[in-house]
């Protein structure tokens, strides 16, 4: 027995030392070689805690090549590619294709049936002058003439506004400036003209044409003529315009849409798959009023015929021998406005490419550009496409030859019929929207990158406004700027002696619309644009025939560096998105921007509200708003001295940081505005164009005297500037440490 044990005994020690030294010889394999014990799990859990490689943005900046942008840019405008046509989808499979050999990990073409609209070819549309009598005096033109040779193509769409309601109306002509608020405003109750069974005329400018739209119906108009004064499309003289400079011809004419719902109008909320049930057209909102634009050569013989008083100075526009008066016609004349529009569900298609992350493949950086032009499209979108196709081609070339991998994905998408009131995306994102939500770290949008030459335009959430800061520093501007392309930017938008480039909020325009405004992901949008100064509304051939490969290549930017700056410049925000250990997104930027915006509605309204009895005060969300900050403080703080060697840890902030944006989105939408749910910005409700900060509290204080109910406004007013309040709170909930739940 005393045998038995002791031997026992003996077998237990051996074992014990035995197990003993193999974990020591297992601790120091690990420490002396610790590729001898895992190599896949070591290189892993070193990669997951690795620092981005600054050496991949000099990489990227000297691979992409001007001479391929201009390559891409000559392709993409041989022929018009209008959303919905069989050229659009062609587009689509070349870029799918391109993708595929670029060495992209996947790409796919995703497919939709949304409503579209589109002019009658053989009934075309058509404004007369009518006599008393009845009889034709005059008729605008159809189709743009060719001014150089290839700017006709048989594929090319007759001008026209998409979703204007098919009609034929005849009245009254009534100037109305801009066709904005305060024009139908001022025309009302200063000039005394009542637009009830009225023809407008507006011209092009200031506000998107779909609110212009919108304003003359609600003022009573039966038909609304768009044009495009040489006042801001035309400023250096009439006859110095295309082919010869990049300045609109008396027979430009530019073509849009007028329709205010983004998105499919038929499925709204949901994605146009060929499941989904769709609402018949006339329950759902479309534009109730015809719309048809003409060039200034032809408007002419409408304004010059206009009988009545002066129009106000700063109504006056610039076509040559015009005398601006508000109307009606001389002679008892007539206007009859005559458009064939119809509507027809077509497939739309966007294109999505991936470049699979290394250690977070679960975390998305997106980058986006419209494929689908009202013509040839050389400026928009085909600048910002061709950029696109030579980054896309630059990232994938390191990939394949094993440079480099980001450490997060990098998802290229191509949207379609974003023309159409940005149909590709909204559907994208109403598709995968909880998908999208729960992984991307943001959307960073190129729609048309070259609108001029003057300097870069660089819009964002305040949370990314230090990527674009960082990114510009790293960037050299064009050779005939020289320096760098922060220095240049902040000097021509705010000037030298600023702190930081002028940096406007988001409004709408593009596809970065849907991603901030229905699911909160932050986003930013970069072109390089004319000069301010010009007084331009837009660049002056905007949705043109005259948008040609010419346009750019002999005017806009023949040695496209202007374009190559851009794209080096996209480039360096997605690798920093991309690959940062901790995501570049600033907290602290937003509430500063935040305060800023709050002190404007004080500017603004403050007075008003504190008159009302009780007085409607901004305790609330001052108060909110400061807990913000110091919430938005403390978690950069916690991140300066965090153990960055920990990987939840690291995973844990970056959530943190890339959720913060959701928190400001409200599931029952702005008021009166539920698709967009956005709390702090979104588009204005009088311009979609423009960004408004706090938009819900604009809207409801608007003109709020003369509303049809004051005094329910005024609560509706109380009621979501509460909410608002909340918002500011919540978020501040999102920015704390994991135990807010438990602690004051």
């Amino acid at each position: 027995m005393a045998g038995r044990d002791c031997s026992r005994f003996v077998i237990v020690v051996s074992v014990s030392v035995g197990v003993v030294c193999v974990v020591l010889g297992f601790v120091i394999g690990w420490v002396a070689s610790p590729s001898g014990v895992d190599d896949d799990a070591y290189n892993r859990w070193v990669d997951a805690l690795s620092e981005e490689d600054d050496d991949v943005t000099k990489i990227i900046l000297e691979e992409m090549k001007t001479e391929n942008i201009k390559n891409y840019l000559e392709h993409l405008t041989s022929q018009p590619h209008l959303g919905g046509t069989e050229e659009e989808k062609e587009t689509a499979e070349y870029i799918n294709s391109l993708w595929q050999e670029q060495g992209l990990d996947s790409s796919r073409i995703i497919k939709y049936d949304i409503l579209l609209s589109y002019p009658r070819k053989e009934q075309p549309n058509y404004v007369y002058i009518l006599a008393e009598d009845g009889t034709q005096v005059f008729r605008s033109a159809a189709e743009e003439a060719e001014l150089e040779h290839g700017d006709r193509h048989p594929k090319a769409v007759p001008p026209f506004n998409a979703y204007a309601k098919a009609a034929t109306v005849e009245g009254d002509l009534v100037y109305v400036n801009y066709g904005r608020v305060e024009d139908f405003q001022k025309l009302e109750r200063e000039l005394g003209i009542n637009m009830t069974g009225k023809i407008a005329i507006a011209r092009y400018g200031k506000i998107f044409r779909g609110d212009k739209t919108n304003q003359a119906f609600s003022h009573g108009a039966i038909g609304l003529v768009l044009y495009s004064d040489p006042a801001d499309y035309a400023i250096d003289n009439v006859t110095n315009v295309y082919p010869d400079s990049w300045f609109l011809p008396g027979t430009g004419i530019q073509r849009g849409n007028v329709i205010t719902v983004k998105g499919d109008p038929l499925t709204q909320g949901y994605p146009a798959k060929d499941y989904m049930y769709r609402y018949p057209e006339d329950e759902v909102i479309l534009p109730k009023i015809p719309v048809q634009p003409i060039g200034y050569d032809d408007a002419k013989r409408f304004l010059e015929r206009l009988s009545g008083a002066d129009v106000p100075n700063e109504w006056a526009g610039n076509i040559p021998g015009l005398t601006y008066r508000l109307g009606g016609l001389e002679n008892n004349m007539k206007v009859k406005l005559e458009v064939n529009n119809y509507n027809e569900i077509r497939p739309v298609h966007n294109v999505v490419g991936m470049i699979r992350g290394s250690v977070e493949p679960d975390r998305y950086v997106i980058l986006g550009n419209h494929r689908d032009a009202w013509v040839f499209g050389a400026v928009d979108p085909s600048s910002g496409t061709s950029i696109m196709l030579e980054l896309s081609r630059t990232l994938g070339k390191l990939v394949k030859e094993g440079k480099w991998r980001p450490r997060r994905s990098i998802v290229f998408v191509s949207w379609g019929a974003e023309e159409y009131g940005l149909m590709g995306s909204y559907e994208w994102v109403e598709e995968f929207g909880k998908t999208l939500a729960e992984r991307t770290v943001a959307y960073v949008n190129c729609d048309s990158g070259v609108t001029g030459n003057y300097t870069l335009r660089g819009r964002s959430t305040p949370n990314l406004f230090n990527v674009l800061y960082e990114a510009t520093s790293k960037i050299p501007d064009a050779p005939d700027k020289g320096g760098l392309l922060y220095d240049n930017w902040k000097k021509r938008t705010t000037g030298p002696s600023a702190d930081r480039p002028k940096t406007p909020d988001l409004g709408s325009g593009s596809d970065f619309r849907p991603f901030l405004g229905l699911i909160g992901i932050p986003a930013i949008d970069i072109r390089y644009d004319r000069d301010p100064a010009l007084g331009l509304s837009s660049y002056p051939l905007y949705h043109t025939l005259y948008e040609t490969f010419h346009l750019m290549s002999a005017i806009m930017d023949p040695t496209f560096e202007y374009h190559l700056v851009l794209g080096r410049l996209w480039g360096e925000i997605a690798r920093m998105l991309a690959d940062r250990l901790i995501l570049p997104i600033n907290c602290t930027d937003y509430a500063e921007r935040m305060k800023e915006s709050v002190q404007v509605l004080k500017r603004d309204y403050e007075s008003e509200m504190l008159a009302r009895s009780p007085p409607i005060t901004f305790d609330a969300i001052d108060s909110n708003l400061e807990r913000f900050t110091l919430a938005a403080g403390s978690l950069h703080e916690r991140i300066d001295s965090m153990d960055k060697k920990d990987p939840l840890a690291v995973r844990a902030v970056n959530d943190q940081l890339m959720f913060l944006e959701r928190a400001f989105i409200d599931p029952m939408g702005l008021p009166g505005r539920p698709r967009e749910r956005h709390v702090v910005f979104a588009p204005s409700s009088k311009n979609s164009y423009a960004g408004v900060a706090f938009p819900g509290i604009v809207d409801l204080m608007f003109d709020i005297e003369n509303v049809a109910d004051p005094e329910s406004q005024w609560k509706e007013v109380e009621r979501y500037m509460s909410i608002v309040a909340f918002t500011l709170d919540s978020a501040a909930t999102t920015l704390m440490d994991l135990d807010v739940l438990a602690n004051e």
